[in-house]
């Protein structure tokens, strides 16, 4: 029995099958580039589901974190840190939001969003004003209220009783969307691009509908970008793209470059609407975590680097659309998606993995997000074995 091996037995002995793992023991990586416990190597294209945004242990991010580590690694939330009042400051000029609340992952985020929409239309309006419409093919997290608030049904099953108090709407469907904005709506709850549900962007007419209808109704709009945000787009928010700027804007996944890490932002329409006692999280705006979300700003909001993610994005593109077996490419910036014609991307992903690659999938796609740091030595050298794959 090889290491390998021997760490999945032991792994599989005690924890959880919550998972469809690979069978791959990782042991380090170093830019992005991993090797496992034989020693082979893999590019990463996957970043550890967008959270590696600067790829494996980044000089400069290493160096913050450990020397935070060695200064102050936690202290309850009833005391202030200076690493968490700079890390909030910066993020908030960053994307114009006046306020945000520290969780440790994008599902609790957006169960702070749910509840700071919820709590803000009682607080104005009174109960009977509390649902929230998301939408159909949506991913907004695995606990009790997000699960309810996906839109998707092969994960409303088990856990039954889900949370009443969301309601599905199809994707750019206007109309349908209309009909269901009632007056017992609080919010709309959205992924510009949805990335568990195939890596699909919205129509801007939709978005431009959901902004403009929501306005009318004191309606709040929810941007749910666990996955789309911190530059993963091309933009620091996807919302940028639109044009449009969501009451309350989720984060997660790559803001702190692999530190758990979530963060729900809001505007001054919000601002009072949590008071002490009504929300809360242990180990929200941990000083490790805060510490590592500097590096990630510092790096992702330098000049011309959101500009470099965007080059990356269509190099990447203009290889797979090469590709004979490739029907099309969704997403946007380096978010990816990989419509096949034939090929089932599961077994794309177990191929890529035997050869040393490492990617995702979403649905029947292959789904791409890459270390934003990727080099195009590397998109050169993945993107060889990926073709390679799909031209079999």
């Amino acid at each position: 029995m090889n290491s390998n091996e021997k760490t999945i037995e032991k792994f599989d002995k005690h924890v959880m099958h919550s998972y469809g793992r690979y069978p791959l023991a990782m042991k380090q990586g170093q830019g992005r580039r991993c090797t496992d416990e034989s020693g082979k190597a893999y590019i990463d294209l996957g970043s550890g589901i967008g959270t590696n945004s600067l790829g494996y242990c980044d000089e400069k991010w290493a160096d913050a974190v450990c020397a935070q580590v060695r200064t102050l690694q936690h202290n309850s939330n009833y005391y202030y840190t200076e690493i968490q009042a700079e890390f909030a400051e910066r993020l908030c000029e960053t994307t114009g939001y006046t306020d945000l609340f520290f969780g440790n992952s994008g599902a609790e985020a957006n169960e702070c969003a749910i509840k700071l929409a919820r709590k803000y239309s009682f607080d104005k309006y009174g109960k009977g004003r509390h649902n929230i419409i998301t939408l159909v093919n949506s991913f907004h997290g695995r606990t009790m209220a997000t699960l309810s608030a996906t839109g998707q049904d092969v994960f409303h099953n088990y856990f039954f009783p889900f949370l009443e108090g969301f309601i599905n709407v199809t994707a750019n469907d206007i109309e349908d969307l209309k009909s269901k904005l009632d007056d017992t709506v609080c919010a709309v709850m959205m992924e510009y691009v949805q990335g568990e549900g195939g890596v699909v962007a919205l129509d801007k007419e939709f978005v431009d509908a959901v902004f403009d209808l929501c306005a009318e109704k004191d309606i709040l709009v929810i941007a749910d970008e666990v996955q789309t945000g911190v530059g993963r787009t091309g933009k620091f928010l996807a919302g940028e793209w639109y044009g449009r700027k969501a009451d309350i804007t989720t984060l997660a996944k790559g803001i702190a470059g692999g530190i758990p890490m979530g963060v729900c932002l809001s505007g001054e329409k919000c601002s009072k609407t949590f008071t002490p006692g009504t929300h809360g999280s242990t180990f929200g705006g941990n000083p490790i975590a805060c510490a590592g979300g500097l590096a990630v700003l510092d790096r992702v909001t330098s000049e011309g680097f959101l500009d470099e993610v965007l080059k990356k994005a269509d190099y990447i593109k203009s290889k797979l659309e090469k590709c004979s077996e490739v029907v099309s490419v969704t997403g946007k910036g380096l978010m990816i998606g990989i419509e096949l014609k034939e090929k089932k991307a599961s077994d794309v992903a177990a191929k890529a993995l035997e050869n040393g690659l490492l990617v995702l999938t979403a649905k029947t796609k292959v789904r791409l997000l890459p270390p934003l740091t990727v080099s195009y030595d590397e998109l050169d050298e993945g993107m060889e074995i990926l073709t390679g794959i799909l031209e079999e």
